[in-house]
């Protein structure tokens, strides 16, 4: 292989990708080396697992991963804003929109949604950690990964270009000769099976570390979405990554699972995608139900209208997941019949989803609401959801699908879904646990500026779509003539575009002024909050709570605070905590140097690569970790200075 062959060349902006990671590199190994920071990051932050530790990380990936495909967002839009452009050729702007769906989706919408599942779920439940802390940890690293080789695409080889679904043909090696696809089957494989142990580990967790008292309808609703999304990821899980390793196959091995010829059949791999792909759908926006749920509830200072019909509409809803699939290809021939019968559970599943609205809306009914930052993405998620429910029932109709199948119309409509469904919540999630986690609040008035410039810029970006998917202007195209009367539309949508970052930008600001200038937290509870997270110091002590709480109502600290059910009862005693592991980060790198093998076809390194995971996975089956123990003086003395007392 040439060097021109296993670099990307050729385009300037590549060049500039390649300089800034290669000055950003320098620039950490040198800050951490002039600040003597290596031990620190290696002993607290890459072998902890401390489950907030981990659902920081998570959250950090997905910020980094937000700004990346931001970027692939706004080069879309731009070469988009005006006819006959020549910003991108059409091979990179295949590129882009498939990188841009992946990390969006893969590895910023997930990482996001586990990072606070991590940090919330124990709390909420009133556990110490997680059910497997060793397991959560090579979860993480797995999907971390997973991500980075995705990205290393970009700068060498070349990145995948058969769109985020990659179908077949397209994704072929016959189509698709570079080792483009190659990054997409692996990087997948490796963070999908991160997920799958992230899923398996909390459904344990939740089932079997509730505090005395917790009984599954006394949970809280965060907890109820997360629980339901690890069984979805138990059960989709799986299905990706058998096709993906069949995918593997295909282009590395020459079988012939998915090809046109020889017993092969494409829609095979359209089938399996979307068995998954849909579910996928719903691990993303549950939990996001479940913040939105909490958030309302808070501030509202009113319990969840509904609770038991909130928790049945999401068990129905995971479970006509799996029955809708094929609504994603009603143009592809299989028939009326088959047609009609996903037509109908795609427009059941929004049953159960609208009852939620109403939920919320009667949560809020006769509440006293506080208009704080969480709360008004809140706000702003129901009308702008339902716009994008609303036109998941038109794309339902599979006769009106062949209207709109693969239009702009389309693209609007997930990005109604997806952006309100899931960014507005990681956000409002962001800035709700962000007190819990760092001991002091983002800053309410820079809070509220990103968040209409984010809201407003939205619909400015994606409700045009809709219009210029009726007109006929189909997704992925990358210029189109003048003639077509797209090109207005489309630079309005490019002006949104542009709005949307800078309200990224001032939340990202926001991190950094409120870490310099916002005041400390010493009392656990700066929103008055209703669930058990509130009831233990901020920031949170390794242990979490000092005394093991006893719940005796659903919300449990609102209880403890107005109906005068305490939840800490007992005396304290030394606590048990799992050892940091340095096994699982080298796992992950492990794991990263054998899919970038295999990228290659390089097959001494992958074998070697193979048999070093083998190594590591036996050699931490017999660990023996017998973990630390906290005295009670260690704990009445964390206890004091976390409320600002002086020792």
């Amino acid at each position: 292989m040439k060097w021109d062959e296993f670099f990307v060349t050729g385009e300037p902006m590549i060049y500039g990708a390649m300089a800034s990671i290669v000055l950003a590199t320098i620039a950490i190994i040198v800050g951490l080396t002039y600040f003597k920071k290596w031990g620190y990051l290696w002993r607290e932050w890459l072998t902890t697992v401390d489950h907030k530790r981990i659902g920081v990380m998570y959250i950090l990936s997905a910020l980094i991963m937000l700004f990346r495909g931001g970027v692939d967002a706004i080069m879309m839009r731009l070469q988009t804003a005006v006819p006959e452009n020549k910003f991108l050729d059409s091979q990179h702007y295949n590129e882009i929109f498939t990188t841009h769906g992946l990390i969006m989706i893969l590895f910023m919408a997930m990482p996001f949604i586990i990072g606070i599942m991590n940090v919330v779920v124990p709390l909420q439940i009133g556990a110490r950690d997680v059910a497997f802390p060793r397991l959560n940890a090579i979860s993480f690293w797995l999907f971390f990964a997973g991500a980075m080789l995705l990205n290393l695409s970009f700068v060498i080889g070349g990145s995948p270009d058969a769109g985020w679904s990659a179908y077949f043909p397209l994704a072929s090696i016959e189509f698709s000769p570079t080792v483009g696809n190659n990054y997409y089957s692996l990087a997948l494989q490796i963070s999908g099976i991160g997920t799958l142990l992230t899923g398996i580990n909390f459904i344990v967790t939740i089932l079997k570390m509730r505090a005395p008292g917790m009984k599954l309808m006394r949970m809280p609703m965060f907890t109820w979405s997360s629980l339901i999304t690890s069984v979805i990821i138990a059960f989709a899980f799986p299905v990706l990554t058998v096709a993906l390793a069949l995918m593997m196959f295909d282009r590395l091995f020459g079988s012939q699972f998915f090809t046109m010829a020889n017993g092969g059949m494409d829609m095979l791999w359209a089938n399996l995608f979307w068995v998954w792909g849909h579910p996928e759908v719903y691990i993303v926006v549950l939990p996001a139900f479940g913040i939105f749920s909490e958030i309302i509830s808070t501030f509202s200072k009113k319990n969840l209208y509904g609770y038991t019909s909130m928790v049945v509409s999401m068990v129905v809803i995971s479970l006509l997941s799996f029955l809708v699939w094929a609504h994603h290809f009603y143009t592809m021939g299989q028939g009326a019949m088959v047609n009609g019968f996903f037509s109908i559970t795609t427009m059941a599943i929004s049953v159960p989803t609208g009852v939620k609205i109403f939920n919320w809306l009667f949560t809020m009914r006769k509440g006293k609401i506080t208009f704080t930052t969480p709360m008004l993405y809140s706000l702003a998620f129901i009308p702008i959801f339902t716009i994008g429910g609303v036109t998941g029932v038109m794309l339902a109709m599979a006769s009106a699908d062949y209207q709109y199948h693969n239009t702009m119309f389309l693209v609007a409509h997930f990005h109604y879904v997806l952006i309100p469904g899931t960014v507005f919540a990681v956000i409002a999630g962001f800035h709700y646990w962000f007190p819990k986690v760092f001991g002091f609040k983002l800053n309410e008035r820079l809070g509220k500026h990103a968040f209409w410039w984010i809201a407003v810029s939205f619909n400015v970006t994606f409700f045009p779509l809709f219009f210029l998917g009726l007109q006929g202007m189909t997704r992925r195209m990358y210029t189109y003539s003048e003639e077509t009367g797209f090109g207005p539309l489309n630079l309005l949508s490019f002006a949104g575009a542009l709005g949307l970052a800078f309200g990224f930008v001032i939340l990202v600001y926001n991190i950094y002024y409120s870490i310099r200038y916002s005041p400390r937290e010493t009392n656990g509870d700066p929103w008055d909050a209703r669930t058990l997270e509130w009831a233990t110091s901020s920031p949170i002590p390794a242990y979490n709570f000092a005394i093991t709480p006893n719940v005796k109502a659903r919300d449990a600290l609102w209880s403890a605070k107005y109906d005068n059910l305490p939840i800490f009862e007992g005396k304290i005693e030394p606590i048990h905590l799992p050892s940091n592991s340095g096994k699982p980060v080298i796992l992950g790198a492990i794991f990263f140097a054998f899919g970038f093998a295999l990228v290659f076809s390089w097959w001494i390194p992958a074998i070697i690569s193979g048999i070093g995971i083998l190594i590591i996975l036996a050699s931490m089956s017999f660990d023996r970790d017998h973990g630390i123990t906290v005295s009670v003086k260690e704990i009445m003395e964390t206890e004091k200075k976390l409320r600002g007392e002086t020792l």
